[in-house]
């Protein structure tokens, strides 16, 4: 039996954040939004106290490599459709 492992990060701008507490409000939100609808751990990796930038990571594990890679390209969709951030690079991995 295989298993699967994969990682994704998503490096995006906060444009209209002028604080800490706004951007944490926007990336709750997203971060909340992706747990609900897929069966990740997701997290703030980077750029905790700077207030318009930030690192999401998502880690998905399965015994299907194509369903993990499209569950972590489903993600960064719903990100980049997120209107309040601009993704600026995103990375996946599956091992």
């Amino acid at each position: 039996m295989a298993i699967f492992v994969g990682l994704g990060t998503i490096d995006l701008m906060i444009p209209d954040s002028h604080s800490l507490k706004e951007k944490r409000q926007v990336i709750r939100s997203i971060l909340d939004r992706i747990r609900s609808r897929f069966n990740v751990s997701a997290c703030e990796a980077d750029h905790l106290d700077d207030w318009q930038h930030a690192t999401l990571a998502f880690a998905v594990v399965a015994n299907d490599k194509k369903f993990v890679h499209e569950c972590l390209m489903h993600i960064a969709e719903l990100v980049e459709a997120e209107g309040r951030v601009i993704v600026k690079d995103v990375s996946v991995e599956v091992w």
